[in-house]
C-alpha cells in the first residue's frame, strides 16, 4: 500500500490529500482495498456512484456500447443522443438540453446561455450582463467558476477572474431581490449548498427566489449537479417546492458512477441563443456517454430511488441525530445528502474521517468541520446500521481520548 501512495505522490499534483486507503474494486455500496479489506462507502464519489459501484444494468450498457460506437464528436448524429436527451427531458419537465461530460463544463455552458440571453432576449447593453450567485457556492474549478467562489483557498494565486457575478447571502431571498437590476441575466443557485457544508436553506426559500425571477424576468438556474437525480428524496431537489427553474444543470449521478456525463437543460428561449459554432464539446454527447445515461434515467424510475433517498436519508438522519454527543453541533440535510457537523475544539472532521477509515466506513471531511454523508441510493438499512454502529464506536474513541 505504501508504495503505491509513495507512487502516486512522486507522480500525481498533490491537488488532493486522500485518506490512506488504496481501493481496488466495488460493488454496490462497498469498497474493497488492495488487502481484500471492505469499506461502506458513505460519499458514493461525491453522488456520482447513486447506483453502488458497478451496476450490472450500467455495466452492461456500456460495455454493450463500446463495443458498438463510443464516439464520434457532434459532427454527425448518432442513433444514441436523441433517445438520452429525449428521456431526460421529459423526466425532468425540461424543454431542451445541451449534453457535455462534467459539472463544471455544464455550468460554463449554463453562463455563456445567460448572457447571450440577456442580451437578445432581455435587453441588457453588451457585455454588461451580470449573474448573481450565493456565498457558499460551490460550482467547480475553472477558473470564471472560481472567480466568484467566496472561499479564499479556491481562488488564491488564480486571478485575474471575469467580472459580471454579484453575491449574496445563501437562504436570503430578501437579498436577492435587493441585487437585481437591469443588467441582471440570472440567478444560479444550487437547492442544498453541498461543498458549503450540506447547507439546507429556509423552507419556501427557493420558491421565493422562484416568484422573485419571474417578477423580474430573471432566469433562474439551478445548479443540481450534486443534488439532482434522486439524491434529495426526489428527482430534482427543486420537486421539494414545486420549483420549475428556467435552466437546469444536472451531472455526477448522470453517469451511473461509470464516466463523466452532464448536461444543461433549459427553457426554448434560453436554448434558442445558441447556434452551430456558438458551443460545443468533443466529448459532449457522446454515444457511450448517451447509452449509460439512458440506461441510468430509467434506472432511477424502475428502482424508486427518489422515495428510498427520502426513507433512508430520514432514517439516518434520525439516528445520527439521537447519538447527542457533545461534539455534534448539527447534523442536517436532505434525503441522502447529510451532513454531520462537529465542534472542532472537540474534533476535526478529518481526524474522524480517518478514524471511520478504521472501523471501515469511508467518508470525507468538508473544511475540516463536516463529516459529508452520500451514501449510494441502494444502501440498505443494514447498511445504515453498519455505519451509525462505527460513528458510535469513533466517538466513543474521542471520548476514551479526551
Amino acid at each position: 500500500m505504501e508504495q503505491l501512495i509513495a507512487l502516486e505522490k512522486r507522480y500525481c499534483a498533490e491537488n488532493y490529500a486522500p485518506l490512506p486507503v488504496v481501493l481496488h474494486s466495488g460493488a454496490g455500496a462497498w469498497l474493497t482495498d488492495i488487502h481484500g479489506r471492505r469499506y461502506l462507502d458513505m460519499m458514493s464519489a461525491y453522488s456520482a456512484v447513486s447506483f453502488g459501484h458497478s451496476h450490472p444494468r450500467l455495466v452492461a450498457a456500456l460495455t454493450a456500447q463500446a463495443r458498438t460506437l463510443a464516439v464520434t464528436s457532434r459532427a454527425y448524429y448518432t442513433d444514441q443522443l436523441g433517445p438520452f436527451l429525449q428521456r431526460l427531458c421529459e423526466m425532468t419537465g425540461m424543454p431542451r438540453a445541451l449534453p457535455m461530460n462534467t459539472g463544471a463544463e455544464a455550468v460554463e455552458t449554463a453562463l455563456k446561455a445567460a448572457r447571450k440571453w440577456a442580451y437578445q432576449v432581455r435587453g441588457v447593453a453588451p457585455d454588461r450582463a451580470e449573474v448573481i450567485v450565493c456565498a457558499g457556492n460551490f460550482a467547480g474549478r475553472t477558473t470564471a467558476i472560481i472567480g466568484f467562489s467566496s472561499e479564499p483557498q479556491y481562488r488564491a494565486g488564480f486571478g485575474p477572474f471575469a467580472p459580471g457575478f454579484v453575491t449574496v447571502p445563501f437562504g436570503d431571498a430578501a437579498a436577492l431581490e435587493a441585487a437585481i437590476t437591469p443588467n441582471t441575466a440570472a440567478f444560479l443557485v444550487e437547492p442544498v449548498q453541498g461543498e458549503a457544508g450540506i447547507i439546507v436553506p429556509p423552507p419556501g426559500y427557493l420558491a421565493q427566489c422562484r416568484a422573485i425571477c419571474s417578477r423580474h424576468n430573471v432566469l433562474l438556474i439551478c445548479d443540481e449537479v450534486q443534488t439532482g437525480l434522486c439524491r434529495t428524496g426526489r428527482l430534482l431537489a427543486c420537486d421539494h417546492e414545486g420549483v420549475r427553474p428556467d435552466g437546469l444543470i444536472l451531472g455526477k449521478a448522470l453517469g451511473g458512477g461509470l464516466l463523466p456525463v452532464s448536461a444543461f437543460l433549459a427553457r426554448e428561449d434560453v436554448m434558442a441563443v445558441f447556434t452551430p459554432g456558438d458551443h460545443g464539446s468533443t466529448f459532449g454527447g457522446n454515444p457511450l456517454a448517451c447509452a449509460v445515461g439512458f440506461a441510468a434515467l430509467g434506472l432511477m424510475q424502475e428502482e424508486g430511488l427518489a422515495a428510498r433517498a427520502q426513507r433512508l436519508g430520514d432514517m439516518l438522519m434520525t439516528k445520527l441525530r439521537r447519538l447527542r454527543h457533545p461534539a455534534i453541533r448539527e447534523v442536517r440535510g436532505k434525503g441522502l445528502l447529510i451532513g454531520m457537523e462537529l465542534d472542532p475544539a472537540l474534533v476535526s472532521a478529518r481526524d474522524f474521517c480517518e478514524r471511520l477509515m478504521q472501523h471501515g466506513v469511508l467518508s470525507k471531511d468538508t473544511h475540516g468541520t463536516v463529516v459529508r454523508l452520500a451514501p449510494p441510493l441502494v444502501v440498505t438499512e443494514q447498511e445504515i446500521d453498519i455505519a451509525v454502529a462505527a460513528f458510535t464506536a469513533v466517538l466513543q474513541e474521542f471520548d476514551m481520548a479526551a
